[in-house]
């Protein structure tokens, strides 16, 4: 490790993020609510920070390397999840405790949404604005956007790229240079963020509402501005909410082929995007019908509305609710959505899980394997649409299936053995692994009760699920570190 170079890009990334705390001082001014100084302090704070990285590797000449990219990537979400907490911290009314500070920034960042944070309605419209905004940034990832505003990632930017994109292709690129790949990302995630503004001003909402809810429905993250989520909302907004958390947790690379062709056959043409909309479509099915044959929601209406809405939230891993109390529906039902955000949406999407196309390739696999016992001869290529899948492919498929669940139940045997009960234990890592958000039992609503321990246990979770696994991974190999 060099730490020249790495202390350069974190001294540039944490001067930009310093920017993004005046725009809730901006808030603050124009809802007159006195609150500017938390974000005045911390804009200050995290500017210095960087200004000081900066200084001590203002002479470093040297390029990135790949050990390098990885580590900037995992150093600017563990130091983002530390400076974005300071907010958290100074602001009046919230009274949260450092671990429980890190945890919410963390969780904004990662575009989880798991909160600790009670009485959202009575905060200051400046901290709600700021805990949305890091959902904002979350959602395409921190790094990305400064290697579409920051030239510096000439520097290598390449190795962060692989290190930041997810899905089981992370070399293919939609331009020839990183950092135009990076801009074209930002603008069509931008150009949502916008459209999606707007639909829900013109359903109803008032601007500031119309605002935060955008900003988390784009980066499929799941924070509010009300305890409520979006419970209680009219079916209008629901669809709008809906087609803009599918159209998210669908591969931006998709829909610029789709913007650059003009068509939207591209979409359907898609393999993946296929079996996305065939397996939210299956579960929507067995919900709603679910709802209806056990009356959970003494209407055949809202039992329709609550199980489309639940399915496309929980696929699309963004976590909002229609019913608040859908963790206390029939067992089975609560379960089953869980599954569904364990799986999430595409690969190149703001989305998280293990994504749609390595669960279509698992599949495939395992009829391949099946087929192999009745024809041992028999040679039976794995094709997703017209590509043949190369066996590299596979085994990569196979290792982050198979880490990502042996992390899974080591993190769970962990948050049991801190005192938490099972089922909550389950769930909140698989909320937090996954950056779904919401779980069961005591985790169903807020994390709030749950042990520093155990906060700290899913902060790692949700950094494990944000950057895929082996990103991290990758630092515990002796091969890493030797030179």
């Amino acid at each position: 490790m060099r730490p020249g170079p790495i202390f350069k890009v974190l001294g540039m990334l944490l001067m930009f993020f310093s920017l993004t705390m005046l725009t809730p001082i901006i808030v603050s001014l124009v809802y007159h609510e006195h609150n500017s100084e938390p974000f005045l302090s911390s804009f200050l704070i995290t500017l210095i920070s960087g200004l000081v990285f900066w200084a001590l590797s203002s002479k470093s000449k040297k390029q990135l390397t790949v050990k390098d990219g990885f580590i900037v990537v995992i150093a600017i979400w563990s130091v983002l999840g530390f400076y974005g907490a300071i907010p958290y911290m100074l602001s009046n009314g919230l009274h949260l405790s450092f671990s429980d500070a890190v945890f919410e920034s963390i969780s904004g960042f990662t575009t989880t949404g798991a909160t600790v944070i009670h009485g959202l309605d009575s905060l200051p419209k400046s901290i709600l604005y700021y805990r949305q905004q890091t959902q904002l940034l979350g959602g395409m990832g921190i790094i990305i956007l400064s290697v579409a505003i920051l030239p510096m990632l000439g520097v290598g930017g390449m190795q962060l790229y692989r290190a930041e994109a997810n899905g089981p292709w992370k070399e293919n690129k939609l331009t020839p240079r990183i950092a135009d790949t990076a801009k074209v990302l930002w603008g069509i995630y931008l150009l949502l963020v916008v459209l999606c503004i707007i639909s829900y001003k013109l359903g109803g909402m008032n601007w500031f509402n119309a605002i935060c809810y955008a900003y988390s429905t784009i980066g499929t993250g799941g924070f509010a501005p009300s305890d409520a989520s979006m419970s209680g909302q009219t079916p209008l907004i629901y669809s709008i909410c809906i087609f803009y958390m599918m159209v998210s947790a669908t591969s931006f690379a998709l829909h610029f082929t789709a913007f650059k062709r003009l068509s939207l056959k591209v979409y359907w043409r898609d393999p993946e995007f296929r079996a996305y909309i065939f397996f939210a479509f299956s579960m929507i099915v067995i919900v709603v019908l679910t709802l209806i044959s056990q009356d959970v929601t003494k209407s055949n209406d809202r039992a329709f509305w609550d199980g489309l809405f639940q399915v496309a939230s929980f696929v699309s891993n963004t976590g909002f609710t229609a019913d608040s109390n859908y963790h206390s529906w029939p067992l089975f039902l609560p379960i089953l959505l869980m599954v569904i955000g364990l799986i999430g949406g595409c690969a190149g999407s703001s989305s998280g899980g293990l994504k749609i196309v390595r669960a279509v390739l698992l599949r495939k696999q395992a009829f391949r394997e099946a087929r192999r016992l009745v024809h041992p001869a028999g040679v039976f290529p794995v094709k997703f649409g017209n590509k043949v899948m190369s066996e590299t492919v596979m085994s990569s498929v196979w290792g982050f299936v198979a880490a990502y669940f042996i992390l899974f139940v080591i993190l769970w045997l962990c948050m049991m053995g801190v005192g938490i009960d099972s089922v909550t234990a389950f769930s909140a890592v698989a909320a937090s692994i996954s950056n779904l958000g919401p779980g069961l039992g005591q985790v169903g609503v807020n994390y709030a009760t749950l042990p520093t321990e155990a906060h700290w246990i899913l902060n790692f979770a949700m950094l494990l699920g944000r950057l895929e696994v082996f990103t991290i991974l990758v630092l515990f190999t002796p091969d890493f570190w030797r030179r």
